[in-house]
């Protein structure tokens, strides 16, 4: 990446505007984390409500543990995820100048590490965390290539970064001292987890103080139609593993092979591709509910949340 790219990003962010950056996830749209007109901006930009509290991305750990209290289990499970898509839910310390506006006045606050050689070199290059959402609109889905993203967004400073490794969010942990909650499915498994770690008492609850937990998100601006086994005239389709199944306007195919980890890196851009077709609306089949199948099916579920009333 051009050395001159960084410096603009690290300038922008210095001087309070926000900078579209890669991760290994999707695209973040990021500010600096203490300064609350950047935190406002992030907000106001993407129309999020701001009890949707946004992620910290830190360059590494002595710069979480400088904000953050980190128990033993942080710790076990960052040194084995960490840089990767895991965020921790962390409580502050007094120390801590980051804004309780990002996280709707709690102290606990989502933090990461991304995997990403473009976002470790721009938090190598500040003294501040970003604060860095998805890249979209709110309730719209998340964008893993710029030429997906929102022309409303465009507006801002973008580093094309090529398409993202992963494809899906990370997954947002807190710990506990049995083992973890998992308050929003990512692309870090349960059973990746469980891998590593098999004595930990895992469980999946819903909580506010994990963003992406929206009943409607994550959203194209189709109506989508799930667990199909037929697809309605003019209705685009998004395909999974080997079938008759055929749409009259565009089929896209998440999987021929039934690979959940290439179905997750294709996942939104097929997604936004068939949202831009002719098509009345988008016909998904069904995605095995194991691995990232989970979370493909969380973000499914919240996709359609009006449509399904």
């Amino acid at each position: 990446m051009h050395e001159k790219t960084i410096d603009e990003a690290k300038k922008r962010l210095l001087g309070g505007q926000l900078v579209i950056f890669p991760t290994e996830t999707v695209y973040g749209i990021g500010g600096n984390a203490i300064n609350e007109n950047a935190i406002k901006l992030i907000y106001q930009v993407k129309k999020r409500p701001f009890d949707n509290p946004l992620i910290c991305h830190f360059a590494n750990i002595n710069e979480i543990e400088k904000n953050f209290t980190l128990q033993e289990k942080d710790y076990e499970l960052a040194n084995t995820f960490w840089p990767g898509p895991l965020t921790l839910i962390l409580e502050k310390n007094k120390e801590s100048k980051i804004t309780p506006l990002l996280s709707n006045n709690q102290n606990l606050v989502g933090c990461r590490i991304p995997n990403n050689e473009i976002a470790i070199n721009i938090l190598s290059k500040i003294d501040f965390p970003i604060a860095a959402p998805s890249a979209n609109i709110a309730t719209k889905t998340s964008v893993t290539s710029i030429k997906d993203l929102d022309n409303n967004l465009k507006k801002n400073f973008y580093i094309d970064g090529g398409s993202s490794v992963l494809g899906l969010e990370s997954t947002v942990i807190q710990t506990t001292k049995e083992g973890c909650k998992i308050l929003r499915l990512g692309s870090l498994t349960i059973e990746e987890i469980k891998n590593k770690f098999s004595h930990y008492k895992i469980e999946i609850i819903h909580s506010k103080i994990s963003p992406g937990n929206q009943l409607k998100h994550y959203s194209p601006n189709k109506p989508v139609r799930l667990n199909v086994n037929n697809v309605n005239k003019n209705e685009a389709l998004l395909n999974f593993g080997k079938n008759d199944l055929i749409s009259n306007i565009k089929n896209l195919n998440l999987s021929i092979d039934e690979d959940l980890i290439e179905a997750s890196h294709n996942f939104y851009n097929y997604l936004n591709i068939l949202d831009q077709s002719n098509c009345i609306g988008i016909a998904v089949v069904p995605i095995p509910n194991n691995g990232l199948g989970k979370t493909i099916n969380d973000r499914l579920k919240r996709a359609t949340f009006y449509d399904n009333k």
